[in-house]
Formats: structure tokens, C-alpha cells, sequence
């Protein structure tokens, strides 16, 4: 697995591919940061949908009874490899590190021209 930096133009075009192909895929978030340290915000959940609203400046991770917001991200990788998605990591605008792990990993789409 290789780790690779998402573009901010391809923020928005990545999470609604995935939205579409994640739909019910078990996904852990942990959450790491000064103020709360490192937790587990949810354990091996049922994915409903991931978006980037560029207006809001606001990633959404719904969730099966939960819905996790990701406020002002600055930073986002992707771990992949061999055409899989395993986990996707975003730093926010705080400093919390927030890393979306996928128990099965995902099929990645062929690149867009």
C-alpha cells in the first residue's frame, strides 16, 4: 500500500464516487488530537455516505446512527494500492487527525482524463 495526497479539486469528485461505491461498507473513524487525544469515534459502522461540501468547507461521514462532520479540512491522503482503497486520512484546520479505515478494501475507479 502506497499513501497518496488528494488534491483539493479532487476532493469533491472522490467523495461522491465513494458515496455511490461505499454505500453499507463497515468503516472504523478514529480520531486523534491534542484536545481529546486518540478515540475511536465509531467501530466497524455501516456507511451510508461521504461528501465534501466546498461552500461549508465541510466534509460529512454519515453513518449508521451517526453522522460525523469534518470541519475545514486542510490535508487529505488516501492509502492505496493494487487499484484498493484501504483507509483515508484528513487533517483539519485544529490539528485533529481523522482516519477513515475500511474493513474490506475498496476497488478504486480507473483515473478520470
Amino acid at each position: 500500500m502506497t499513501v497518496r495526497r488528494l488534491e483539493k479539486a479532487e476532493w469533491g469528485p472522490f467523495f461522491n464516487h465513494l458515496s455511490k461505491t461505499l454505500l453499507g461498507a463497515q468503516v472504523e473513524i478514529d480520531v486523534t488530537s491534542l484536545a481529546v487525544g486518540a478515540k475511536v469515534q465509531a467501530n466497524w459502522v455501516p456507511l451510508i455516505g461521504l461528501v465534501y461540501d466546498p461552500k461549508d468547507d465541510v466534509i460529512e461521514v454519515a453513518l449508521e446512527g451517526l453522522d460525523h462532520l469534518i470541519r475545514a479540512p486542510r490535508d487529505i491522503h488516501i492509502e492505496e494500492g493494487n487499484g484498493l482503497l484501504a483507509s483515508i486520512d484528513i487533517l483539519d484546520a485544529e490539528g485533529a487527525r481523522q482516519n477513515i479505515k475500511l474493513k474490506e478494501p475498496l476497488l478504486l475507479p480507473p483515473p478520470q482524463p
